[in-house]
């Protein structure tokens, strides 16, 4: 039986899949990034930059499942192997080898400043083509905006 949902979206769903996947690898890696940061961050200011990396951790996870639930819907198959993500990853992954709030907090904005960009070229390529993953892009570029906002402020608030 044809899925209504997926008839109505003009685009290339399988396109769409794919763009999907790449940022489903990209919040799975963003999400242990900061799970990890969490854990390992020290120095001055480290309970408030521990605890705004274990918010957007959460953040992060649930991305990857409003993605996954999506790329369900549009009748793909997120990426099954976690290994897979290095290669789909549109942001990569920066290791918290320095454990030192600075470091963490640079190497987290990096992050999502790429997050912004991917999610800003998700949305335009989708706007007027499938308005349901169209309005997800926009709801996570907004927790993305976010994101950026919260660890520059403590940024400045350290200097």
């Amino acid at each position: 039986m044809k899925r209504k949902g997926i008839e109505i979206i003009s685009g290339d769903v399988n396109e769409i899949i794919s763009q999907l996947n790449k940022a489903l690898s990209d919040e799975w890696l963003a999400y242990y990034q900061y799970w990890l940061g969490e854990k390992l961050v020290k120095g001055k200011f480290k309970e408030v930059v521990a605890g705004e990396l274990g918010q957007h951790a959460n953040d992060e996870l649930k991305h990857a499942g409003m993605i996954a639930d999506r790329i369900i819907q549009l009748g793909g198959t997120p990426v099954l192997k976690p290994q897979d993500w290095y290669t789909l990853t549109n942001c990569g992954y920066d290791a918290p080898e320095n454990p030192d709030v600075m470091p963490i907090l640079q190497q987290n904005i990096k992050g999502e400043q790429c997050a912004i960009m991917v999610y800003k070229k998700l949305a335009e390529m989708l706007k007027d083509k499938d308005p349901i993953t169209y309005y997800m892009a926009l709801d996570i570029l907004k927790d993305e905006i976010e994101h950026e906002d919260d660890l520059i402020t403590i940024v400045e608030d350290i200097g």
